[in-house]
Protein backbone atom coordinates (compact mmCIF):
# COMPACT_ATOMS: atom_id res chain seq x y z
CA UNK A 1 0.00 0.00 0.00
CA UNK A 2 1.18 3.27 -0.83
CA UNK A 3 1.38 7.09 0.59
CA UNK A 4 -0.60 9.10 -1.86
CA UNK A 5 -0.88 12.51 -2.13
CA UNK A 6 -3.81 14.32 -3.69
CA UNK A 7 -4.63 17.78 -4.57
CA UNK A 8 -7.84 18.88 -6.05
CA UNK A 9 -10.67 17.35 -3.92
CA UNK A 10 -13.86 18.64 -6.10
CA UNK A 11 -16.28 16.53 -7.81
CA UNK A 12 -13.82 14.05 -9.16
CA UNK A 13 -10.67 14.14 -6.86
CA UNK A 14 -12.99 13.77 -3.31
CA UNK A 15 -14.69 10.25 -4.65
CA UNK A 16 -11.32 9.14 -6.11
CA UNK A 17 -9.36 9.81 -2.56
CA UNK A 18 -12.27 8.28 -0.97
CA UNK A 19 -11.69 4.96 -3.29
CA UNK A 20 -8.23 5.41 -2.45
CA UNK A 21 -8.75 4.85 1.37
CA UNK A 22 -11.25 1.95 0.94
CA UNK A 23 -8.34 0.00 -0.99
CA UNK A 24 -6.24 0.58 1.89
CA UNK A 25 -3.84 3.26 0.83
CA UNK A 26 -2.48 6.34 3.34
CA UNK A 27 -4.11 9.05 1.21
CA UNK A 28 -3.46 12.81 2.23
CA UNK A 29 -5.43 15.41 0.60
CA UNK A 30 -5.44 19.24 0.01
CA UNK A 31 -8.38 21.50 -1.41
CA UNK A 32 -8.55 25.24 -1.51
CA UNK A 33 -12.06 24.89 0.35
CA UNK A 34 -11.50 23.28 3.58
CA UNK A 35 -14.81 22.00 3.87
CA UNK A 36 -13.94 19.22 1.27
CA UNK A 37 -10.63 18.12 2.69
CA UNK A 38 -12.85 17.47 5.76
CA UNK A 39 -15.04 15.16 4.05
CA UNK A 40 -12.32 12.97 3.47
CA UNK A 41 -11.05 12.69 6.96
CA UNK A 42 -14.15 11.54 7.72
CA UNK A 43 -14.03 8.79 5.25
CA UNK A 44 -10.76 7.64 7.13
CA UNK A 45 -7.75 9.77 4.97
CA UNK A 46 -5.88 12.60 6.20
CA UNK A 47 -5.99 16.32 5.42
CA UNK A 48 -2.98 19.19 4.82
CA UNK A 49 -2.94 22.55 4.81
CA UNK A 50 -0.75 23.40 2.22
CA UNK A 51 0.74 21.67 -1.08
CA UNK A 52 3.94 21.58 1.11
CA UNK A 53 2.31 19.21 3.93
CA UNK A 54 0.06 16.75 1.80
CA UNK A 55 3.33 15.92 -0.81
CA UNK A 56 5.65 15.44 2.00
CA UNK A 57 6.82 11.81 2.16
CA UNK A 58 4.26 10.76 -0.54
CA UNK A 59 4.75 7.80 -2.59
CA UNK A 60 2.57 8.88 -5.17
CA UNK A 61 1.23 12.06 -5.80
CA UNK A 62 -2.28 13.36 -7.87
CA UNK A 63 -3.32 16.09 -8.52
CA UNK A 64 -7.51 16.93 -10.04
CA UNK A 65 -7.53 20.28 -10.79
CA UNK A 66 -9.88 22.61 -13.25
CA UNK A 67 -7.39 23.85 -16.28
CA UNK A 68 -3.66 23.91 -17.06
CA UNK A 69 -2.85 27.04 -15.34
CA UNK A 70 -4.22 25.53 -12.32
CA UNK A 71 -1.80 22.53 -12.72
CA UNK A 72 0.98 24.61 -13.64
CA UNK A 73 0.62 27.08 -10.13
CA UNK A 74 0.26 23.59 -7.95
CA UNK A 75 3.29 22.40 -9.14
CA UNK A 76 6.08 24.76 -10.64
CA UNK A 77 7.20 27.52 -8.08
CA UNK A 78 8.33 27.93 -4.60
CA UNK A 79 5.44 26.63 -2.97
CA UNK A 80 4.97 24.21 -5.71
CA UNK A 81 4.84 20.13 -5.75
CA UNK A 82 7.95 20.32 -7.39
CA UNK A 83 10.11 22.41 -5.32
CA UNK A 84 8.44 20.13 -1.89
CA UNK A 85 8.00 16.41 -3.14
CA UNK A 86 10.34 13.72 -2.48
CA UNK A 87 12.74 12.90 -4.97
CA UNK A 88 11.27 9.68 -7.73
CA UNK A 89 8.01 10.47 -6.29
CA UNK A 90 5.81 9.67 -9.34
CA UNK A 91 3.22 12.21 -10.24
CA UNK A 92 0.05 11.92 -11.74
CA UNK A 93 -2.07 14.22 -13.30
CA UNK A 94 -6.16 13.68 -13.58
CA UNK A 95 -6.57 17.21 -14.70
CA UNK A 96 -8.35 17.42 -18.36
CA UNK A 97 -5.74 19.90 -19.75
CA UNK A 98 -3.66 20.72 -22.85
CA UNK A 99 -0.99 18.28 -24.22
CA UNK A 100 1.29 20.23 -25.17
CA UNK A 101 1.49 21.55 -21.64
CA UNK A 102 1.33 18.21 -20.12
CA UNK A 103 4.45 16.78 -22.45
CA UNK A 104 6.46 20.62 -20.54
CA UNK A 105 5.51 19.80 -17.37
CA UNK A 106 6.53 16.09 -17.31
CA UNK A 107 9.73 17.91 -18.49
CA UNK A 108 9.45 19.84 -15.52
CA UNK A 109 9.12 17.01 -13.31
CA UNK A 110 12.30 15.22 -14.51
CA UNK A 111 14.24 17.79 -14.50
CA UNK A 112 13.13 18.34 -10.73
CA UNK A 113 14.14 14.36 -10.03
CA UNK A 114 10.74 13.58 -10.13
CA UNK A 115 8.37 10.97 -12.77
CA UNK A 116 5.14 11.97 -13.90
CA UNK A 117 2.40 10.97 -16.17
CA UNK A 118 -0.84 12.45 -17.50
CA UNK A 119 -3.76 10.01 -16.47
CA UNK A 120 -6.78 12.42 -17.39
CA UNK A 121 -9.99 10.10 -16.37
CA UNK A 122 -13.48 10.30 -18.37
CA UNK A 123 -17.01 8.79 -16.60
CA UNK A 124 -17.90 11.79 -14.80
CA UNK A 125 -19.11 11.47 -11.10
CA UNK A 126 -20.47 8.55 -10.69
CA UNK A 127 -18.17 6.76 -12.20
CA UNK A 128 -15.71 8.79 -9.63
CA UNK A 129 -18.14 7.45 -7.02
CA UNK A 130 -18.18 3.63 -8.34
CA UNK A 131 -14.46 3.70 -8.96
CA UNK A 132 -14.95 2.79 -12.93
CA UNK A 133 -13.33 5.44 -14.46
CA UNK A 134 -11.67 5.30 -17.95
CA UNK A 135 -7.92 6.16 -17.60
CA UNK A 136 -5.76 7.71 -20.29
CA UNK A 137 -2.35 7.11 -19.28
CA UNK A 138 0.56 9.05 -20.88
CA UNK A 139 4.29 8.62 -19.90
CA UNK A 140 6.34 5.31 -19.28
CA UNK A 141 5.50 2.26 -19.01
CA UNK A 142 7.67 1.62 -16.17
CA UNK A 143 6.24 4.18 -14.26
CA UNK A 144 2.48 3.25 -15.19
CA UNK A 145 3.26 -0.31 -13.98
CA UNK A 146 4.31 1.18 -10.55
CA UNK A 147 1.16 3.47 -10.66
CA UNK A 148 -1.10 0.85 -11.24
CA UNK A 149 -2.35 -0.45 -7.97
CA UNK A 150 -3.08 3.48 -7.39
CA UNK A 151 -5.17 3.42 -10.77
CA UNK A 152 -6.96 0.34 -10.60
CA UNK A 153 -8.11 1.64 -6.76
CA UNK A 154 -10.30 4.91 -9.10
CA UNK A 155 -10.79 3.30 -12.59
CA UNK A 156 -11.94 0.14 -14.68
CA UNK A 157 -10.36 0.77 -17.67
CA UNK A 158 -7.12 2.06 -17.98
CA UNK A 159 -4.55 1.87 -20.93
CA UNK A 160 -1.22 3.48 -21.75
CA UNK A 161 -1.75 5.42 -24.83
CA UNK A 162 2.03 6.94 -25.13
CA UNK A 163 4.57 9.23 -24.16
CA UNK A 164 3.86 12.50 -22.12
CA UNK A 165 1.11 14.49 -23.52
CA UNK A 166 -0.67 11.27 -25.18
CA UNK A 167 -2.70 10.36 -22.62
CA UNK A 168 -4.39 14.39 -22.79
CA UNK A 169 -4.64 13.95 -26.88
CA UNK A 170 -6.83 11.04 -25.77
CA UNK A 171 -8.73 13.00 -23.29
CA UNK A 172 -9.52 15.35 -26.14
CA UNK A 173 -10.65 13.17 -28.31
CA UNK A 174 -12.87 11.68 -25.61
CA UNK A 175 -14.62 15.44 -24.83
CA UNK A 176 -15.44 15.70 -28.71
CA UNK A 177 -17.21 12.31 -28.80
CA UNK A 178 -18.74 13.18 -25.28
CA UNK A 179 -20.20 16.83 -25.86
CA UNK A 180 -21.34 15.71 -29.67
CA UNK A 181 -23.17 13.21 -28.23
CA UNK A 182 -24.48 15.04 -25.61
CA UNK A 183 -25.79 17.97 -28.47
CA UNK A 184 -27.39 14.64 -30.71
CA UNK A 185 -28.94 13.37 -27.88
CA UNK A 186 -30.29 16.61 -27.24
CA UNK A 187 -31.67 17.46 -30.31
CA UNK A 188 -33.18 13.50 -30.61
CA UNK A 189 -35.25 14.43 -27.28
CA UNK A 190 -36.77 17.48 -28.36
CA UNK A 191 -37.02 16.18 -31.80
CA UNK A 192 -39.47 13.02 -30.39
CA UNK A 193 -41.66 15.60 -27.53
CA UNK A 194 -42.37 17.73 -30.44
CA UNK A 195 -44.03 14.71 -32.03
CA UNK A 196 -45.82 13.69 -28.88
CA UNK A 197 -44.55 10.10 -28.65
CA UNK A 198 -43.47 8.18 -25.99
CA UNK A 199 -40.41 9.36 -25.22
CA UNK A 200 -39.42 7.53 -21.79
CA UNK A 201 -40.26 4.23 -24.54
CA UNK A 202 -38.42 6.04 -27.52
CA UNK A 203 -34.97 6.37 -25.27
CA UNK A 204 -35.44 2.45 -24.10
CA UNK A 205 -35.73 1.32 -28.11
CA UNK A 206 -33.02 3.64 -28.83
CA UNK A 207 -30.31 2.31 -26.31
CA UNK A 208 -30.86 -1.00 -27.02
CA UNK A 209 -30.30 -0.43 -31.29
CA UNK A 210 -27.45 0.97 -32.90
CA UNK A 211 -28.16 4.47 -31.32
CA UNK A 212 -27.73 3.33 -27.97
CA UNK A 213 -24.98 4.91 -26.00
CA UNK A 214 -23.27 6.12 -22.43
CA UNK A 215 -25.42 9.50 -22.51
CA UNK A 216 -28.71 7.95 -23.15
CA UNK A 217 -27.97 5.36 -20.69
CA UNK A 218 -27.14 8.08 -17.67
CA UNK A 219 -28.62 11.03 -18.93
CA UNK A 220 -31.25 11.30 -21.16
CA UNK A 221 -33.52 10.96 -18.12
CA UNK A 222 -32.41 13.47 -16.38
CA UNK A 223 -32.41 15.66 -19.32
CA UNK A 224 -36.06 15.16 -19.51
CA UNK A 225 -36.65 16.09 -16.05
CA UNK A 226 -34.46 19.25 -16.77
CA UNK A 227 -32.33 18.67 -13.99
CA UNK A 228 -29.01 19.91 -14.43
CA UNK A 229 -26.87 19.30 -10.97
CA UNK A 230 -23.06 19.33 -12.36
CA UNK A 231 -21.85 15.91 -12.65
CA UNK A 232 -19.68 18.05 -15.27
CA UNK A 233 -19.91 21.64 -15.24
CA UNK A 234 -20.45 23.84 -19.11
CA UNK A 235 -17.54 25.56 -18.05
CA UNK A 236 -15.12 22.81 -18.03
CA UNK A 237 -16.41 21.33 -21.14
CA UNK A 238 -16.53 24.06 -22.68
CA UNK A 239 -12.66 24.62 -21.56
CA UNK A 240 -12.21 20.91 -22.96
CA UNK A 241 -13.86 21.85 -26.50
CA UNK A 242 -11.42 25.13 -26.46
CA UNK A 243 -8.37 22.30 -25.92
CA UNK A 244 -9.58 20.07 -28.77
CA UNK A 245 -10.44 23.31 -31.38
CA UNK A 246 -6.58 24.35 -30.58
CA UNK A 247 -5.33 20.63 -31.23
CA UNK A 248 -7.18 20.01 -34.34
CA UNK A 249 -6.27 23.58 -35.85
CA UNK A 250 -2.40 22.76 -34.87
CA UNK A 251 -2.15 19.18 -36.38
CA UNK A 252 -4.35 20.12 -39.25
CA UNK A 253 -7.36 18.41 -38.87
CA UNK A 254 -11.02 19.59 -40.35
CA UNK A 255 -13.38 18.48 -37.21
CA UNK A 256 -16.88 20.75 -38.79
CA UNK A 257 -19.13 18.90 -35.89
CA UNK A 258 -16.74 19.40 -33.21
CA UNK A 259 -16.43 22.90 -34.14
CA UNK A 260 -19.55 23.58 -34.49
CA UNK A 261 -20.56 21.77 -30.84
CA UNK A 262 -17.78 24.16 -29.05
CA UNK A 263 -19.69 27.35 -30.56
CA UNK A 264 -22.67 25.73 -29.06
CA UNK A 265 -21.28 24.99 -26.03
CA UNK A 266 -19.63 28.51 -25.59
CA UNK A 267 -23.02 29.81 -26.55
CA UNK A 268 -24.83 28.05 -23.46
CA UNK A 269 -21.82 28.89 -21.19
CA UNK A 270 -22.64 33.15 -22.60
CA UNK A 271 -26.12 32.53 -21.77
CA UNK A 272 -24.94 32.03 -17.93
CA UNK A 273 -25.14 28.07 -17.94
CA UNK A 274 -21.76 27.58 -17.35
CA UNK A 275 -22.01 25.90 -13.79
CA UNK A 276 -24.80 23.53 -15.37
CA UNK A 277 -24.23 20.12 -15.90
CA UNK A 278 -22.95 19.74 -19.80
CA UNK A 279 -26.20 17.91 -20.53
CA UNK A 280 -28.05 21.21 -20.65
CA UNK A 281 -27.07 21.53 -23.97
CA UNK A 282 -30.71 20.91 -24.27
CA UNK A 283 -31.94 24.02 -22.90
CA UNK A 284 -30.50 25.89 -26.41
CA UNK A 285 -31.73 22.82 -28.40
CA UNK A 286 -35.37 23.83 -26.71
CA UNK A 287 -34.62 27.84 -27.22
CA UNK A 288 -33.69 27.12 -30.78
CA UNK A 289 -36.29 25.83 -31.38
CA UNK A 290 -39.13 28.03 -29.67
CA UNK A 291 -39.94 25.01 -27.16
CA UNK A 292 -39.98 23.73 -23.23
CA UNK A 293 -38.21 25.50 -20.58
CA UNK A 294 -34.82 26.65 -22.68
CA UNK A 295 -37.34 29.30 -24.38
CA UNK A 296 -38.81 30.57 -21.38
CA UNK A 297 -35.23 31.01 -20.19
Amino acid sequence: MAKVAIIGLGIMGLPMAINLVKAGHQVVGYNRTPANTQKLVDAGGQGADSIAQVVKGAEMIITMVPDSADVEAVVLGEDGVFAHASKRALWIDASSIRPDVAARLAAAAQAAGLRALDAPVSGGEQGAIEGTLSIMVGGSLEDMAEARPILDAVGKTIVHVGPAGSGQTVKAANQLIVAGTIQLVAEALVFLEAHAVDTEAAIKVLAGGLAGNRILDRKAATMLAHQFAPGFRVDLHHKDMGIVTAAAREAGVAIPLGALTAQLMGSLRAQGHGALDHSALLLQVEQLSGRGQGNAG
